[in-house]
This record gives C-alpha cells, sequence and structure tokens, in this order.
C-alpha cells in the first residue's frame, strides 16, 4: 500500500539538510527543520517551511535529542522524518522510534541498521555472503591477544585497531609497531565508549596502498535491489574523505562488475531496503578487494552518482519509504559521464585545524558542469559545535580529465569564500599533482605529500582584487577611457 508523504521533517543541519529540502521542494512536499540556539539563523532553517528549536548548541543537547525531534515531528504534523547523514542517521533506536510513533523512516529498517552498525556482525554477514573480508580478531581487550594472533596468523605490522562502532573517522588507529599496541588498543577503547557507548574494539591487517571504494545500493520492499555503480574515495585525511569520484580509475570492467555483483548480494542477503552503500578496501598491487562496512544512510558523496546516473538518490529514498517499487531494472542504469566532488571544510589546509567565524563573502562556482550542495550563506556563521563542511562542490565530464579541468576552474576560478579559512588550497593542489592526475594514489596519498601539496598553495586574499582595480584605474588615467565603456 502506498504512503502519502505530505510534509517531512529532515533531523540534520547544514549541507544534509539543506540537500534533502531540495528535493523535497521539488515533489511539493513540505519540510520541517530543527535548530539548535546557535543555528537560529542557519540555512536550513530559512529553507524550510517550518522551523523547531530544539536545544542549546552542543549536539548531546539538541540534534542527538530522539524525543524531542519526534516531539517536533508529530506536533507540527509530519508524516515522516529523513535523518541525512551523521547525528542519528545510523541510529536504529531513532528509527525505531520514528515507526513507533506511527511516522514514517525514510531509511533501512531498525534491525539491518543494528547489525550493520556492529563492524562485527557486517564482516560475519560478508563472510556468509562468500565476500572476502580483511584477515583480523574481533572482541579484542588486551594487547596480548593482538600479539598471538599476530604470531599464529603470520601478520607484520602495521595493523589497524577499530571500535566495532566506529565511523566518520573515529575510533580507528593505525598501529606501526609492538611498542604502540598498548596505548593504541586503550586509546581506542576510550574513543569508542566516548564516542560510540561501545568500547568493543576489532583488530586487522593493515592493507598498504589500499584504495578505499564503495559500491551504491538502492532496494526496494519488494526485494528489487540495483546497484548505482562505484565511487573512489580514496583521498583521506584522518580516515575522513574529501575528494570523490565516479567511477573508479582503480577498476576495470571485469572487476568493476564483480565488486558491484558482491555488494548486491550482500544487501539483498541481509534484507536491505532504501538507499546504502557497500565499502570496500582495494588492493590495487593483489588487484583484491576487501569488505570494509555497510553505510545504512545517505552517503556525503551521494551526488557524484546522481551526476553520472541522472538519478536523484534522495527521490528514491522518498519513493521507497512511500512503499513505491523502484522504477528502473539494472539494466537500464547505464553511466555516461565522470564526476568528481570535493568536500570544502571550514578547516586551515595546513594544519586541518577547524577555522570558525562568519562568513564574511562567499561566492559560489557557478557555470557549465559544475554542481554546487550548500549549508551556509554569506554572513552566516560557522559554529564550532558540529561538522565543519561548508559545501560539497561537484564537477562532471564526458571522462576523469574533463571532470579535472572542470573542478579546477571551479576552485580555482569561481571560488571566493573569506572570513573563515578552508581547504581550497589543498583541494586545488591535489587535483593539478601529477600523481592524482594519473590515478596513482592510496589512502595515504595526503600524508605522503603533504609538504610538496603545501609548497603548491597559491595565496589569494583581498589585496590581489584591491590592486586589480589599482591597475585598471590607472590604465583609464594614463590611457583614457575605452571606447567600450
Amino acid at each position: 500500500m502506498e504512503r502519502k508523504l505530505s510534509k517531512v521533517l529532515v533531523a540534520n543541519r547544514g549541507v544534509p539538510a539543506v540537500r534533502i529540502m531540495h528535493t523535497c521542494r521539488d515533489r511539493k512536499i513540505k519540510t520541517v527543520a530543527v535548530y539548535s540556539t546557535p543555528d537560529r539563523l542557519a540555512h536550513h532553517v530559512a529553507m524550510a517551511d517550518t522551523a523547531v528549536h530544539i536545544g542549546d548548541a552542543p549536539p548531546g543537547d539538541s540534534y542527538l535529542k530522539i524525543d524531542k525531534i519526534v516531539d517536533a515531528a508529530l506536533q507540527n504534523n509530519s508524516d515522516a522524518i529523513h535523518p541525512g547523514w551523521g547525528f542519528l542517521a545510523e541510529n536504529d533506536l531513532f528509527a525505531r522510534k520514528v515507526m513507533d510513533a506511527g511516522l514514517v523512516w525514510i531509511g533501512p529498517p531498525p534491525g539491518v541498521i543494528r547489525a550493520m552498525g556492529d563492524k562485527i556482525e557486517s564482516k560475519k554477514m560478508a563472510v556468509k555472503s562468500k565476500i572476502p573480508v580483511i584477515p583480523g580478531i574481533s572482541n579484542v581487550t588486551t594487547a596480548a591477544e593482538i600479539r598471538q594472533w599476530m604470531e599464529s596468523d603470520g601478520v607484520d605490522f602495521p595493523i589497524m585497531i577499530k571500535a566495532s562502532a566506529s565511523g566518520g573517522g573515529k575510533g580507528m588507529l593505525k598501529v606501526e609497531n609492538e611498542a604502540q599496541v598498548a596505548a593504541a588498543l586503550a586509546q581506542v577503547r576510550s574513543e569508542a565508549v566516548k564516542f560510540f557507548g561501545d568500547d568493543t574494539v576489532l583488530v586487522e591487517k593493515y592493507i598498504e596502498r589500499g584504495r578505499h571504494i564503495e559500491v551504491q545500493v538502492v532496494a526496494d520492499e519488494y526485494a528489487n535491489v540495483v546497484h548505482l555503480f562505484e565511487r573512489e574515495c580514496t583521498i583521506q585525511r584522518r580516515n575522513q574523505k574529501i575528494i570523490e569520484e565516479a567511477p573508479s580509475p582503480s577498476l576495470d570492467d571485469e572487476l568493476r562488475r564483480e565488486l558491484c555483483s558482491a555488494a548486491v548480494h550482500l544487501m539483498r542477503e541481509i534484507g536491505y531496503v532504501s538507499a546504502g552503500t557497500v565499502e570496500f578496501l582495494f588492493d590495487s598491487r593483489a588487484r583484491q578487494y576487501y569488505f570494509l562496512e555497510v553505510n545504512t544512510r545517505l552517503q556525503v558523496e551521494h551526488g557524484i552518482t546522481e551526476l553520472i546516473t541522472g538519478l536523484d538518490i534522495v527521490g528514491i529514498m522518498i519513493d521507497v519509504a512511500m512503499g513505491r517499487p523502484l522504477p528502473f531494472k539494472q539494466s537500464e542504469i547505464r553511466p555516461n559521464r565522470w564526476s568528481l566532488e570535493v568536500r570544502l571544510n571550514a578547516e586551515d589546509p595546513r594544519t586541518f585545524s577547524p577555522s570558525f567565524g562568519t562568513i564574511t563573502r562567499l561566492y559560489s562556482p557557478q557555470g557549465p558542469a559544475v554542481r554546487i550542495s550548500p549549508g551556509y550563506y554569506e554572513g552566516a556563521d560557522i559554529p564550532p559545535y558540529y561538522d565543519s563542511l561548508i559545501m560539497l562542490i561537484m564537477a562532471t565530464g564526458a571522462d576523469r580529465e574533463d571532470a579535472i579541468r572542470v573542478m579546477d576552474r571551479a576552485i580555482s576560478k569561481n571560488l571566493r569564500i573569506e572570513g573563515v579559512k578552508t581547504l581550497a588550497p589543498l583541494l586545488l593542489s591535489i587535483i593539478r599533482h601529477p600523481k592524482f592526475i594519473a590515478g596513482e594514489f592510496s589512502t595515504r596519498f595526503i600524508e605522503e605529500h603533504l609538504d610538496e601539496l603545501v609548497s603548491m598553495f597559491i595565496e589569494k586574499d583581498s589585496e590581489d582584487e584591491i590592486l586589480k582595480v589599482a591597475r585598471y584605474v590607472a590604465e583609464i588615467s594614463a590611457l583614457g577611457t575605452p571606447k567600450w565603456i
């Protein structure tokens, strides 16, 4: 039976909230925003049809308050809740409470969220589905267990210690030698409790020169599961992605088919519904892929898949939540372009330290083949309590070279932000680096080339434009007024 959705509460802020509201506007669906005290003038608040204050600045007092958000939806006659990404997006308790309140949950079933949120459990499901997994050991509590596993399985350093519930780059550490094991284990367990409320830890062999590849999957309530091909998310810092592209330059057609088929098979086995992503680590030397995890939510980088397929993934999530079957078959999905995305964060490009304050000037890239997913406007404040993402910049082209050329223009010629520091100089250095252009990189690319990338920065400030004006005035004074004026 089809469920009618005429009003959706978006349980998020910034870029994800604005992105979801755009599709809701297309569908003539009204939206309800929730906001904390410092977000009272935020972009997503101004964009929504209704806005509800839910608490003070810390996420624990506002955006993570499940009961307040559900009450806000009910009091404003919402039909459904979309969680976006981050905050409560992969919280099975939140999903269950939304459904128990008689609201539609725009996402996968709570049981699937719970199972896939546990890296140990999801790894078991991958093994059951005959998908290769990284060699490792689960439920680790002591350094001695790690040493015993490495010795018995012949595993050498480096290794990766992860919280079972880790995500967003938190709760995971690379360990280079024996001396670091005990301290790293203690740190990961501490972070696991702090960020995820669960100190369960697993340890895996670290794949040198690994590449991060994920497959976008959509599924409906009628067991139709379709992949929308893959994205390459290898360029990262501190285990967080900053540049993504689709398709992946790492795969040939045979590997692409194998990887995407494995993702569909796994999602079908776990009873997945809605949009989700299966992540893999690809060993480019051995040409071997390993299962990493399932993200049971809308991914930050979903936009580049939309660009190469022509589909609206948020729209598909809404349709599936309404009870509609997928309107296409696998054979009908034919990507015909290449797309890049960069995450423009408010951070110092040299140190990655957060840069908070007021955006005194904001000029977003425009022109052919550019798509912007914004989270802020000129004059808005970037508060110190949340993710520092200002906007997503996407570029598309007939091939990878073309897409890189468009992205170069978007960042170097059309982007202007003042008042806060951003990663723009670093992003430009990366896409201009010969190794990136050649498609030769791993998850350690920034770590290995940081000094070189920083040396490529082109300093640009407001004095540049003052000098341009002064030069123009001087030319007018010396040569007279041009005939075209």
